[in-house]
């Protein structure tokens, strides 16, 4: 298969804080958001507003995505693509390289030790880029044990689905540098943004705002300018 866009380096070479805008159909805790998106329109609004990156739900059930999301939004822009859904198996990881993704999300609290581990450099055998998703100071360690080099702070519970705006800044100071470091789920403009950035974070990911803002490209724009 041809080369992957190298999604870590993007969120590196950025200036100021990076944006990973989310093609987001459908959610768990807010039910339908745009349930008849244009994957490809939507990109390329994205692109359009300076997005860093792109994160495409592919989990059918509970996100209402596909990979057929993914294909045409990567097909309609440069940017690198994350697929976003539950990996939970190695066809998992296999699968986001075949559908055309450039990196592939771990949630370490749905993996052991040996699962993660084995995911995470499966991944990178075979050219992705790994966003290990957190919520706290024990996952943080076992992320770190697998040598991750780009994690992600959900500040959404998994299990109640409350969103802690103050998570992602308590965990920034503990994430080694060298660790490119993302926020995710509760970032509603460049006010969030701002303060994401001053806890040293180098990008957000960001969906539910942007999908339902009916100026995607103005909304990255926006989050993309925010300074602290």
């Amino acid at each position: 298969m041809a080369p992957t866009r190298g999604f870590r380096q993007a969120l590196v070479d950025a200036t100021g804080l990076g944006v990973i805008a989310e093609v987001k159909r459908s959610s768990p805790s807010k039910g339908a958001l745009a349930p008849d998106l244009d994957p490809a329109w939507l990109a390329g609004q994205y692109e359009t507003g300076d997005a860093t990156c792109l994160s495409v739900l592919t989990d059918v059930e509970f996100f209402a995505g596909s990979p057929e999301d993914l294909a045409a939004a990567r097909a309609a822009v440069s940017l690198p693509v994350l697929r976003k859904d539950f990996t939970v198996v190695e066809a998992d990881v296999i699968d986001a390289r075949l559908m055309g993704a450039d990196a592939v999300l771990l949630i370490a609290a749905a993996l052991d030790d040996g699962e993660l581990a084995g995911f995470h450099a499966l991944a990178r055998e075979v050219g992705l880029d790994v966003l290990v998703e957190i919520h706290d100071e024990n996952e943080l360690e076992r992320a770190l044990a697998v040598d991750a080099t780009l994690i992600g702070v959900n500040q959404r519970d998994l299990v109640t689905f409350e969103v802690d705006t103050d998570r992602a800044r308590r965990m920034a100071p503990l994430i080694p540098s060298g660790v490119v470091r993302v926020a995710e789920s509760g970032v509603v403009g460049a006010t969030d943004a701002a303060l994401l950035a001053g806890a040293g974070y180098h990008a957000v990911l960001v969906g539910e705002s942007l999908v339902t803002s009916g100026d995607p490209a103005a909304g990255v724009a926006a989050l993309r300018s925010a300074r602290h």
